[in-house]
């Protein structure tokens, strides 16, 4: 029979729905279980592309005498981090402090009271690998709850207490002048540190793995812009990561997009799953690229995944997917005797054979050149420790593919078992994919990518219920606020429509009454009992921190004073750790300058008004919006700093100079 989770609506609950455990979601009835049966609950963390989280599933949760004793011994509850952000961030914050490391499926065994006094990551079904096989670590912690509650209590009251001391926020500077002070000593430092780190024989930061990491990029480039003369080697970086990225195995070549991370340092090998947000953050990076150089290697990858999105990860609503799974179907020309149905990156190797039997002789083998294909396989021996990937490739390519080879190799790959796709719809992802389409269809001039972004803006406003929602049924967090409001400004700058920019400062306004923190910034989540505290999202991952979000927004709706408010209750952080906000750090130039932008009037449509549109958007100018007025006089475009505009100009030319 299938457990609870059956009728959830998240893919990944739904994953563990025929498991023997008695799973329960996160919520009253599972506390109230814990409490009336005296037993801790065992909470288990993961997202549905999560590959570790697929092993342990298989491992244990499938095993019917491991889940006898959850069973007996634990209220066992499940949790897709992805819906649930607040509770993740919480016990994720234990599980790193306790024992010094984190990632998923996290595993945390708490108190009826939801404190946490055990923890972990994966764990295996046999003692294996310096960790302890996970029915015995069940028995004996139940053992412990039984007979050494005392001590079992005090080390949840520690890790209360250590989660509080995370949550207590610094005293704001009061400093006026904030942004000016921040901007002349926490730019230099951090492009100091994002120099010493950058991997000059790869690209990117640091060594194996090496993940895409976009708000550094956008620091690094804004960093560039303020003085191109003096900074260029930030550009250097960044048109070197982005090149290599383009190249590696991290792209995909035939059907576009980008894929997690890469396993090696050179960005050969990839972690296969495709995440929303990566895509929808690189594209605003190879954007940023174009326009600084004119370059169309840049412009014709950030096509390529936006078309990917909106081929593969798009809703018939309208709405975008959350992420493809890295693992599928291992094709049945691609198996070894007794190997595995199953694997990772199954549906993106090739054999050299395969390519051969699809192009005509001299296309493949100019291919296979191209791509590095062979017959052994090229993924190096270290990498491939197993012998999994022996005989296959994945495809790298300096160049672009030709047009005709990748869509005949595109059209048979989709002829294969595909991954599986996580059809969770998310305010923050869907705000940040929506911002990637805005800006590609204004810069590159492509009305399918508006659209798209505006048939994703309707979706989430059509969406039930007087509250913002996260995905149905769960109501949204800081993060969901702060990026669908950037998506929902970005949107706006594509198409002049008042409606979007209304329901971002009325989003603006919701945000400040259910997230605002006293000392400034935003709480990540409202104030409830099913937490045992607020946390502030102080860090820019892979996403960037609705904090470092909110800033760039208010700098957009004027709101400067509290955008200097948000500056002050960061300042300390920003100074003492700017690598965990170069998102924040971005805007720090914009938040010391005065208000910028470009009004234009026009005809709409008209190619007078178009050709001066073109002049800014095809230039990079962080902070400079433009404000649009519909007229029937002849387009002119002025230049406004600080709300004082200089005299119209009416040529493409002269406004190019100007800016």
């Amino acid at each position: 029979m299938p457990n609870r989770l059956a009728t959830e609506s998240s893919p990944y609950l739904r994953l563990h729905a025929a498991n023997p455990v008695d799973w329960l979601p996160w919520g009253e009835e599972a506390f109230a279980r814990a409490r009336s049966l005296d037993r801790p609950i065992f909470l288990s963390i993961g997202y549905f592309t999560c590959h570790w989280c697929h092993v342990m599933e298989r491992e244990s949760f499938a095993d019917p005498a491991c889940a006898e004793i959850l069973n007996r011994e634990f209220v066992s509850i499940k949790v897709d981090r992805e819906e649930r952000p607040d509770v993740d961030r919480l016990y994720m914050s234990y599980v790193q402090a306790a024992t010094g490391g984190g990632g998923w499926p996290l595993s945390a065994f708490l108190t009826p009271d939801l404190r946490p006094f055990y923890g972990g990551t994966y764990f295996p079904p046999r003692d294996g690998h310096g960790l302890p096989g996970f029915p015995r670590l069940l028995l004996a912690l139940a053992d412990a709850w039984r007979t050494q509650r005392d001590r079992v209590l005090a080390s949840a009251g520690d890790a209360r207490a250590m989660l509080e001391s995370f949550a207590r926020l610094p005293t704001p500077d009061a400093e006026p002048a904030i942004e000016a002070r921040l901007l002349g000593s926490v730019w230099p430092r951090l492009a100091s540190e994002l120099h010493a780190s950058f991997d000059h024989a790869h690209g990117g930061f640091g060594g194996a793995p090496k993940f895409p990491r976009p708000s550094a990029l956008t620091f690094l480039l804004r960093h560039f812009a303020a003085d191109p003369a003096a900074r260029r080697s930030s550009l250097d970086i960044v048109l070197a990561t982005l090149r290599a990225m383009a190249q590696g195995g991290i792209h995909d070549h035939l059907g576009g997009g980008f894929h997690r991370y890469a396993t090696d340092a050179a960005w050969r090998v990839p972690h296969f799953e495709k995440m929303l947000y990566d895509q929808a953050q690189l594209v605003i990076s190879y954007l940023d690229a174009w326009q600084i150089t004119g370059e169309d290697e840049f412009a014709h990858v950030a096509r390529s995944t936006c078309d990917f999105v909106l081929a593969e990860m798009t809703s018939p609503e309208g709405g975008f997917y959350s992420a493809q799974d890295a693992d599928s179907p291992i094709p049945v020309s691609h198996r070894r005797p007794g190997g595995p149905a199953e694997g990772e990156g199954a549906y993106y190797l090739w054999t050299r054979s395969e390519i051969f039997d699809l192009l005509p002789p001299a296309a493949a083998e100019a291919f296979c050149a191209q791509c590095g294909v062979t017959e052994a396989g090229n993924v190096p021996e270290p990498l491939d420790p197993h012998g999994e990937f022996t005989g296959k490739n994945i495809l790298c390519a300096a160049s672009p593919i030709a047009p005709e080879t990748r869509a005949r190799l595109y059209a048979a790959r989709r002829l294969r078992p595909r991954p599986p796709t996580d059809t969770k719809i998310l305010t923050a992802w869907n705000g940040l994919m929506i911002s990637a389409l805005a800006l590609a269809a204004a810069r590159l001039e492509e009305p399918r990518y508006l659209q798209a972004a505006q048939a994703a803006a309707r979706h989430l406003h059509n969406a039930p219920g007087d509250v913002l929602q996260r995905t149905p049924g769960i109501p949204a967090f800081a993060e969901d606020y702060a990026l669908l409001i950037q998506g929902l400004l970005d949107l706006h700058q594509a198409d002049f429509d008042p409606r979007w920019n209304d329901w971002a400062r009325q989003l603006q306004l919701a945000m400040d009454a259910r997230f605002a923190a006293p000392e400034g910034g935003y709480y990540a989540t409202v104030a409830s009992s099913e937490l045992l505290l607020r946390l502030r999202d102080e860090y820019d991952g892979a996403e960037p921190s609705p904090n470092s979000v909110a800033l760039a927004n208010l700098l957009r709706l004027d709101a400067r004073d509290q955008a200097r408010s948000l500056l002050a209750s960061f300042a300390q952080r920003l100074e003492q750790a700017p690598q965990a906000l170069p998102a924040m750090a971005a805007e720090l130039a914009i938040a010391a300058a005065p208000p910028r932008h470009v009004q234009i009037t026009g005809e709409p449509e008209a190619a007078d008004t178009q050709a001066l549109l073109r002049v800014v958007r095809r230039r990079f100018l962080p902070g400079v919006a433009i404000q649009f007025q519909p007229s029937a006089s002849p387009a002119a475009a002025a230049l406004c700093d600080n709300r004082v505009c200089l005299p119209p100009v009416s040529a493409p030319e002269a406004l190019s100079r100007s800016l």
